[in-house]
């Protein structure tokens, strides 16, 4: 039987062996852990771990010695030449201490040191994510390092893990495949060092020497906190920045502790992600800054790129001017061969939409973005939308109709003057069940073109509108799954039916409705000091569908964030002060111009932990594919960086 001691208001059981098995939260009685299951078991229980080291590489489970005491339990494990003593203690807080040292009489090089932490982040569904999962903010800063592990419905309190000695400089995923897919975030691995699997992860990974008799100790601290902001304000970090993200030429402005040295700004000529340090010379912290080009090259560059690379001219039909996947590393553009997130259509299309957005601010070439929309446009119309409006999910039409697809493609008719065409969409939409669906870009879609058609084509638009918002709001926290059973970009969307519904025609909804949902969305992130972190909410398997490397894992920043800009950039500023929300808004937007190289080519997936499956990532994604979306969105909801506004075209 488990030994039970108290977390403050909560409760850690710990197993015969030591390991911690769960941590129930202090109201809702649910873990904050994973529950056994058929690819969660002891193996992965909280701290259990492994080791690469250059004498031999080891997992530790079963100690050799153990000792409880009346706040805890002490454990010693040993593996080659090295042993592991781990010192848990319960209370108000939950410290643990590890420290590892070397038996040997040779210096031990350790590449890896990973301690699993399998927190309960996956999606069952909708209502049981919001009542009894978890987010698991994570940030592996050096002496800085932080978890923050959150109720998915945004609501307190969240455990709070911190460093009080020693560093963290990593976080690494297990247990990613066709078993746990999109549904399950997978087992969650806090690193001393990843240097053997990824020694550039991160700003890089140094490994650890031990010498004959030496040891490495760290120490966590877990607590109960009511907020994140809460839990922020329990410690100084040693390095903090407001701001991540500035244009080339600017400055950032950087926070240090008391008695910590470091910059105190830091400015660059030259794009690209830049990490700072400071030390208070016992131990190391790091943050992580993007400075990037004006936003006007960046665009232009990427419409350079991708009419002259991501068009499939070998072809003899209208399909030679759609937008396809392109390899970095080969140069060749890539064919779907029946994998759908590497179709001609679906997300590509925010390519399309993306020139749209350039030409109406007389951005690039006009004759030329004419010229590339119009053969879009014949593609679109002779390929993809039917003359019922019905959007196929490519030119093939090998694959089920997807809702999806269907806002996109009637977003780029109304970019092209089609309001007919648009509307002609949207009636099918809806026509094929789109009430219980979430699709992108709907509330704001049918308020614009209620503004453009005749009086009964609006009112059939705007009664759109409002059947689709009363329909999500009878569901409550039950909300239909999607392609995953619950994700940001299904809340986002909410957020995004239900603000365009309130603003048509405020009275037929309550504003709490709105408000009370609004934690379900900023729970998605938290305030890490990396500019791929902050305000970005989670999201972890882009980099298997839509990339060429096929890994699982978090993606950050993932262009689908910018949903969550759209809802804090448009909320209505009578239900809650904006200005949080607007600097959250704008720091994703900033966030996703990582994505974009300096010759035009793009990533579609950063796969951001060191390693995924124990193979390196860190990795940006070789595969050009839908990532434009964020820069259409950025263009459409004109931050205060973007530079001048939209021109009317002519």
């Amino acid at each position: 039987m488990p030994e039970t001691f108290a977390v403050g208001a909560g409760r850690a059981e710990v197993t015969d062996d030591g390991a911690v098995a769960a941590v129930l939260h202090p109201s809702r009685g649910h873990s904050m852990l994973l529950a056994d299951g058929a690819w969660h078991d002891p193996a992965h229980y909280w701290g259990k771990g492994f080791v690469v080291t250059s004498r031999g590489s080891h997992r530790f489970d079963a100690p050799a010695f153990t000792r409880w005491r009346q706040t805890g339990i002490d454990l010693l494990y040993r593996f080659g030449e090295l042993e592991l003593r781990v010192g848990r203690r319960f209370g108000d807080r939950w410290t643990e201490t590890y420290e590892l040292r070397n038996t040997g009489d040779a210096p031990v090089e350790i590449g890896s040191l990973g301690i699993s932490t399998p927190w309960r982040d996956l999606y069952s569904s909708s209502r049981e994510s919001l009542r009894s999962a978890v987010h698991a903010h994570v940030w592996t800063g050096g002496a800085d390092s932080w978890v923050w592990a959150v109720p998915m419905d945004g609501s307190g309190p969240g455990l709070g893990l911190r460093m009080v000695e020693g560093e963290l400089w990593a976080y690494s995923v297990e247990s990613r495949d066709s078993v746990t897919s999109s549904n399950s975030r997978g087992h969650l691995y806090l690193h001393v060092t990843d240097h053997a699997r990824a020694p550039h992860a991160m700003g890089g990974q140094a490994p650890l020497m031990l010498a004959p008799g030496e040891s490495h100790r760290w120490t966590w601290q877990l607590e109960w906190f009511d907020t994140l902001a809460d839990f922020r304000a329990s410690w100084q970090p040693l390095i903090d920045a407001p701001g991540l993200a500035a244009e080339v030429g600017e400055s950032l402005t950087l926070e240090l502790a008391e008695g910590a040295s470091g910059p105190s700004a830091v400015s660059s000529a030259t794009a690209g992600i830049q990490y700072i340090e400071a030390t208070d010379g016992k131990a190391r912290a790091r943050i992580s800054v993007l400075f990037h080009e004006p936003l006007r090259d960046i665009v232009e560059r990427r419409i350079r790129f991708v009419l002259d690379r991501q068009r499939p001219v070998e072809l003899s039909d209208s399909r030679r001017f759609s937008f396809v996947p392109y390899d970095a590393q080969t140069g060749l553009r890539v064919l779907s061969g029946g994998w759908r997130d590497w179709s001609d259509a679906r997300e590509r299309i925010g390519t399309a939409l993306l020139l749209q957005a350039a030409r109406d601010r007389g951005w690039g070439d006009r004759v030329e973005l004419d010229e590339a929309l119009a053969g879009y446009q014949e593609f679109v119309l002779e390929h993809l939308v039917a003359v019922d409006g019905t959007v196929a999910d490519d030119s093939l039409h090998e694959s089920r109709v997807r809702l999806y697809n269907f806002p996109w493609f009637a977003r780029f008719l109304l970019g092209q003057g089609d309001t007919a065409g648009a509307v002609r969409i949207l009636d099918q939409y809806y026509a094929l069940g789109g009430d219980h669906f979430l699709a992108f870009d709907l509330g704001p879609l049918l308020r614009e073109l209620a503004t453009l058609t005749d009086p009964d084509t609006a009112a059939r638009l705007r009664e759109h509108l409002a059947r689709h918002a009363r329909a999500f709001l009878d569901y409550g926290d039950d909300l239909p799954p999607h392609e995953v059973n619950y994700e940001q970009s299904m809340v986002a969307p909410l957020l995004e039916l239900l603000i365009a519904a309130y603003q048509e025609a405020p009275g037929t909804i309550a504003p709490d409705e709105l408000t009370r949902r609004l934690p379900w969305l900023t729970a998605f992130a938290a305030d890490q000091p990396d500019v791929r972190l902050r305000h970005v909410p989670i999201r972890h398997w882009d980099g298997y569908w839509f990339g060429l490397l096929r890994l699982w894992g978090d993606v950050f920043p993932h262009y689908w964030s910018v949903l969550s800009a759209a809802v804090y950039l448009t909320w209505p500023e009578e239900l809650l002060p904006s200005d949080q929300l607007r600097a959250a808004g704008e720091a994703i937007l900033r966030a996703n111009l990582v994505n974009f190289h300096a010759d035009g080519s793009a990533t579609c997936a950063f796969v951001y932990p060191s390693a995924v499956n124990n193979l390196p990532a860190h990795v940006a994604d070789p595969l050009a594919n839908d990532q434009d979306w964020a820069l259409v969105y950025l263009l459409r909801l004109n931050p205060s960086f973007a530079g001048a506004g939209p021109n009317p075209s002519p």
